[in-house]
């Protein structure tokens, strides 16, 4: 990583919050950053991969002579000749199905699960040349009747295993005080939601290069979300030590939970490498990102909601079934914001999946609540209406102050700040309660507003720290970054926790061999690692007062909380005996200093539930004649503790409403189930928001520590940001329009 000039310590006294450039900035700009597909290996080859055309069946045949015998071809992989994972055969004949099914086994045998499902790979001199030969694979299949549609087979949906097996899992059917008890209220709603499937699109494509070192010794240049959990997940596939298996992920170019996962085109490229005993580069093309790499699955929702007259809610009963693939259990947390944001004494919900012929959906952020957001937000906007109550109001009137799902207070929880600052920030002042009351000209003027939560979670996690004689710090960890500018926060943790300058401290990530990191998702990984950075960096301030009070006289007997660290020195509080820390290591008589600290959780998540909120208002035109919609102004407020870095957590709060954007209004992977195949395979077809579709967006932050879930105070904040977008835009369509519309995306045929 690069270090480049920021704020000065001196003159800011704490780093956190500020808002420093990026670390990795200059690189990127600069094209000098390297991505997976960018490394240039000696006598590297490349693999493209030949997709089928049915949705269900059996490969019956395979002419690839035309492709062998097609210029710079290499090999031609298929089933028929594939070197199988050693790990395939674990699950050969299990004396019982794994739960929750398994992963597609790519060049397995010759089944067919889904269209567009790896049937042949090309190995080529040249990606050209390996693309000019996938096209001359000719196959034949053995049709079987497939199943994509999801209304055709909705009744087919099923308890997802995990769940049969363990009557704690939360996929479990669950109720809170009586069942259906919306149904005895005064006034009461039931509605049916749809979500359709959406697709990730990052910027950079999905790519790998696979090298054999040795026979039993693998690196992996690999876009993924986390290089230890790749590492763990190839070592068990190829029946290696973990120690030989190193993956590289330094540059992560966006992605939203497709890198949580590890894919076919993966273990294709490292059997390319082993068959052809050359390093192999696979880049998926953006049609295969549709097929290849998971999505938000489809789902359907139906929620019956009730709530005295007063506005308090009687009870909610919630039902979600999302799809997933006939191989392969994917299932989110769909109906957990349910369960535990709003004072419903009385809650139900019900979890089904309904496996399909498709490719396995995987996380995609917010996964699961920003699509249980869209239902229950909706919902609660429309029982507010039916009440003639304002939605912000009626929301407060059910505020929680104790986590009634597991009946244990909150960490902390400022969502009422966020509601104030929103509301005021967006002039929600000028909000009517019935619909079509504002308008400029042709334009019908709408405003809408939803929560959004999710977990505050952590891991635990370890950095490595080394103090150089010249001052300045490297800290390392196997952590990537997906975009949030995960370098940057863990600069300034470091540098507000041993007071070193901020250019004096470089952050290595995106290396299996650094210390321990998961997967960055699940909006923890400042929460995890950030965790311990400070760690490392107190066991430093442990140390070298160690080496001081044996050194130095005046620091005899001195221990860390007597010392002041600040701009690069050390002292004793009162400033007095006053050195660098270059002069403190030549006076201690070391070089340098190098430690390895770990900092996990703690028993606090047994006794607190800790949650990140937001809050998302957003102010609509609609075109009375066009149906056109215009979101003109978004206000986004997140509760997400201490802000480690005010710009980098507002790029977070503007993508995610730029994604919600994109859920509310234009997103919709669409299948002709003819073929199984999708028909919105590329930008052309699959609308996702551009600049002119995204208005100014403020973001505000209510800034509070929560020192519960991590030393710094910090907690998620990249799911929140999307989760509550799509339900606001909708509420304030409804607001502007009159109409309401339950199955996104609400294009405009939806309001004329």
């Amino acid at each position: 990583m690069t270090k480049i000039k920021t704020v000065d310590m001196a003159i800011t006294g704490r780093l956190m919050g500020e808002p420093l450039n990026r670390v990795d900035g200059r690189l990127k700009v600069t094209g000098k950053a390297t991505y997976s597909a960018e490394y240039k290996l000696p006598g590297m080859v490349y693999a493209v991969l030949v997709g089928s055309t049915i949705a269900k069946g059996r490969i019956k045949s395979i002419d690839t002579r035309a492709a062998s015998r097609a210029a710079g071809v290499i090999k031609v992989v298929t089933h028929e000749n594939a070197l199988k994972a050693p790990g395939y055969a674990d699950n050969e004949h299990p004396t019982e199905p794994p739960t929750g099914g398994q992963p597609h086994r790519v060049f397995h045998d010759n089944k067919v699960y889904f269209n567009g499902q790896p049937v042949a790979m090309i190995v080529a001199d040249s990606f050209e040349r390996a693309s000019y030969a996938a096209g001359l694979v000719k196959l034949s299949y053995e049709k079987e009747t497939h199943a994509t549609d999801f209304n055709a087979n909705i009744e087919k949906a099923v308890l997802p295993a995990q769940a049969k097996k363990n009557k704690k899992s939360p996929l479990n059917d669950y109720d809170r005080g009586t069942p259906d008890a919306y149904k005895t209220a005064e006034v009461k709603l039931e509605a049916e939601y749809v979500h359709p499937s959406e697709m990730h699109n990052p910027m950079e494509l999905q790519a790998v290069i696979a090298h054999w070192e040795s026979a039993d010794r693998l690196t992996l240049y690999d876009k993924v979300q986390g290089t230890q959990p790749t590492q763990n997940n190839f070592a068990r596939e190829w029946k290696l030590p973990v120690e030989n298996v190193k993956v590289i992920a330094t540059f992560v170019g966006g992605a939203f939970g497709n890198g949580l996962h590890n894919w076919p085109h993966e273990t294709a490229a490292i059997m390319a490498a082993k068959m052809v005993s050359r390093p192999v580069k696979l880049m998926l093309t953006r049609e295969q990102m549709f097929t290849m790499v998971g999505y938000r699955p489809y789902t359907w929702q139906r929620i019956g909601i009730g709530a005295s007259r007063d506005g308090k809610l009687v009870g909610i009963s919630h039902e979600s079934v999302g799809q997933t693939s006939s191989y392969e259990e994917f299932t989110e947390s769909t109906l957990q914001q349910t369960r535990m944001m709003y004072a419903a004494p009385n809650v139900s919900t019900r979890y089904r999946l309904l496996p399909l012929d498709v490719s396995t959906p995987i996380w995609m952020r917010g996964p699961g609540e920003a699509t249980g957001a869209f239902a229950l937000e909706s919902a609660m906007d429309e029982l507010a209406y039916q009440l003639n109550i304002d939605p912000l109001k009626f929301r407060v009137i059910n505020h929680t102050d104790r986590d009634p799902e597991r009946d244990l207070p909150w960490s902390t929880k400022y969502l009422k700040e966020c509601y104030e600052m929103g509301a005021e920030a967006i002039g929600w002042h000028k909000r009517q309660l019935q619909p079509r009351m504002l308008k400029d000209g042709d334009w019908l003027i709408g405003y809408g507003m939803a929560t959004g939560t999710f977990g505050a979670h952590r891991r635990g996690a370890k950095v490595r720290a080394k103090l150089f004689a010249d001052g300045s710090l490297v800290l390392q960890s196997a952590v990537t970054d997906i975009g949030p500018g995960t370098a940057t926060a863990m600069v300034q943790i470091a540098a507000d926790t041993i007071g070193i300058s901020p250019e004096k401290i470089t952050f290595n990530l995106g290396n299996s061999e650094f210390p321990e990191a998961g997967n960055q998702g699940g909006s923890s990984t400042v929460a995890s690692v950030g965790s311990a950075v400070v760690a490392v960096c107190n066991a430093l301030k442990v140390r070298i007062a160690s080496l001081l009070a044996e050194k130095k006289a005046e620091y005899k007997g001195t221990s860390p909380d007597v010392l002041l660290f600040s701009n690069g020195t050390v002292s004793l509080k009162d400033g007095a005996s006053r050195l660098s820390l270059s002069d403190a290591l030549k006076a201690a008589q070391v070089q340098d200093i190098d430690i390895i600290e770990e900092a996990r959780p703690g028993e606090e998540r047994q006794k607190y539930s800790m949650y990140s909120y937001s809050v998302h208002f957003a102010e609509v035109h609609v075109h009375a004649i066009t149906g056109q919609v215009r979101v003109a102004n978004v206000v986004t407020c997140a509760d997400a503790g201490t802000i480690v870095n005010k710009k980098t957590a507002g790029n977070q709060m503007i993508g995610g409403v730029t994604g919600g954007i994109g859920m509310a209004l234009q997103e919709d992977a669409v299948m002709d189930h003819r073929f199984g195949r999708y028909v919105t395979k590329d930008f052309a077809e699959y609308h996702v928001p551009v600049h002119a579709d995204v208005p100014h967006v403020k973001v505000l932050f209510v800034n509070k520590p929560d020192t519960l879930v991590d030393p710094m105070g910090t907690k998620g904040l990249g799911e929140i940001a999307i989760i509550g977008v799509a339900p606001a835009i909708a509420n304030a369509i409804f607001n502007a329009t009159g109409k309401r519309v339950r199955e996104l995306p609400i294009t405009l045929d939806k309001l004329l």
